[in-house]
Formats: C-alpha cells, structure tokens, sequence
C-alpha cells in the first residue's frame, strides 16, 4: 500500500506546527530589524500623544475625580500603540503578497496558517516592545499605578489581549485591501477616529450628549477603563452597563474581534491560495 507525500495542504502535527511558525516569526523579526522605518509610526504617534497631551498641556486639561491626567490618559495611550500597529502590520502583509513571497511560502509542506500565525507574532512581539518603552516614558511624567502587583499585571495583560487583536485587525486588512497607498490612509483614519470617539484622551462626559453610547461602547474605551481600574489609575464610572461592568465588555470586545479577525484572515488566505 504506498503512501503519500505531506503536500501544501496536508496536516502538520503540531510540533511541526509551532516550529513552522517559529521559524517565519524569526524570520519576519529579521525583517523588520533590517528595515526598522516600518515602526517608527508605531513608536512615534503614542509618544507624541503622551509628551503633547500628557506632558506639555496637563495644566490645562482636568483629570476625572480631581486625580492625575497623565495617570489617567496612559491607558488611552497603550492603546495606541495597538491601534498605531495596524497600519505597519498591513503593509508589511500587502507587499509580501505583491512580491509573491506568499505564493512561495504557499508551494512548501507547511500549515499555511502558520505564515499568518508567525506575523500575528512576530509583529506582537514588536508591539510589546513598543509598549514597555512608552510604559517607561509615561513613569518618567509622571504615571504611577496604585493597585496590587497581580492587579497591575493583569492590566498589562489585558493591554496586550488589546494589541494582539490589532495586529490581527491588520493582517486582515492587508489580505482583503491591498494596495499600500489606500492601507496608510486606513491606518491613519482607524488611529485619529478611534481614539478620539473613545475615552482612550478625554472622558465621554466632555464630547456631545449624542456621541456618549458610541464612546461608551466603542472598544477602545472598555479596554481602557478596564486597564484604569485594574492599574488603579482615575476612571469615570458612568452609569451604562459598559461603564459598570468593563472588564466584561472588554474581554467580549477582545474576544470578539480576535475571533473574527483571525478567522476571516485564514480564510481570505486560503481561499487565495486555492
């Protein structure tokens, strides 16, 4: 009875899974050590935020419940470093496409959701780094966390669940749009709409009365108060069930969009590949 070879498609155990996406991981973190241009956004649009906002016009901004502005606004700012990963993941994704790199990783015997997988990581893993460093830049203004050291770690936890999704929210949008000049824009319009139709800067109470539901159950809020009350940092508890209940929204928001995202991506991709 012969056998047949493990071809594209064919099951990988799982091992052979994990050392698959280990290896386009590193390969994707040499990339972008190679050509580190692609991060300087990533870097750059929190710490703006962070040095302008949080540093030069803290007078002149009032925290809620009289606390410190800056320890309130560092939780909108990790999350722009979630959202400041899209445009960067994106386009790394949409060049490999126009380049054919996917097609030749598409003719070896490996998972082919293990090429997506490695970017998901590799990118991540980037992100994180980004992250400790606006971490230390919002210590050195002035931010403090005041809650249990397993408090504040699952703040950083659910920080980085935000992160993850938004590298998935990426990958996604590198598969289905394409073309780099449209990707930037997107990026670009997801970073500025987002974060300022959230409570990720200023509270809701300070937008219109209209953009209050919006606000309040835009994702980026959710996870941003969750990551202020676990840091035990100032929050606004306004009386709707996301602002009572955020943890729970937040871990449906996260679990929500990784879900879809993931899903729609490995599906874009081997519908591509078929």
């Amino acid at each position: 009875m012969s056998t047949l070879a493990p071809g594209p498609l064919a099951a990988a155990p799982i091992g052979g899974s994990a050392v698959e996406t280990l290896a386009l991981a590193g390969r994707r973190l040499r990339h972008l050590r190679r050509a580190p241009g692609r991060l300087i956004g990533v870097v750059l649009n929190p710490m703006v935020m962070l040095l302008a906002v949080g540093y030069l016009f803290k007078n002149a901004i009032k925290a809620p419940a009289g606390g410190s502005y800056q320890e309130y606004l560092m939780a909108g700012i990790a999350m722009q470093v979630g959202l400041a990963s899209i445009g960067p993941t994106a386009i790394s994704v949409a060049l490999d496409l126009k380049a054919g790199l996917m097609d030749r990783f598409r003719s070896l015997p490996i998972v082919r959701g293990s090429v997506l997988v490695a970017h998901a990581v590799g990118d991540f893993l980037v992100s994180l780094a980004v992250l400790a460093v606006v971490c230390a830049a919002g210590l050195a203004v002035g931010w403090r966390t005041h809650g249990s050291p397993l408090s504040v770690l699952a703040g950083f936890a659910v920080a980085a669940g935000f992160v993850m999704a938004m590298v998935w929210v990426g990958i996604t949008i590198g598969l289905v749009v394409r073309n780099i000049e449209s990707i930037d824009s997107i990026g670009a319009l997801v970073l500025v709409v987002c974060t300022f139709l959230s409570n990720a800067v200023f509270p809701a109470e300070a937008m219109p009365a209209w953009l209050h539901p919006v606000v309040q159950w835009n994702p980026i809020s959710a996870v941003s108060d969750s990551c202020r009350r676990l840091w035990g940092n100032p929050y606004v508890a306004d009386g709707g069930f996301p602002g009572q209940h955020p943890h729970l929204v937040a871990v449906v928001w996260l679990a929500v969009l990784l879900v879809g995202t993931a899903w729609l991506s490995l599906r874009t991709f081997r519908r591509a590949a078929a």
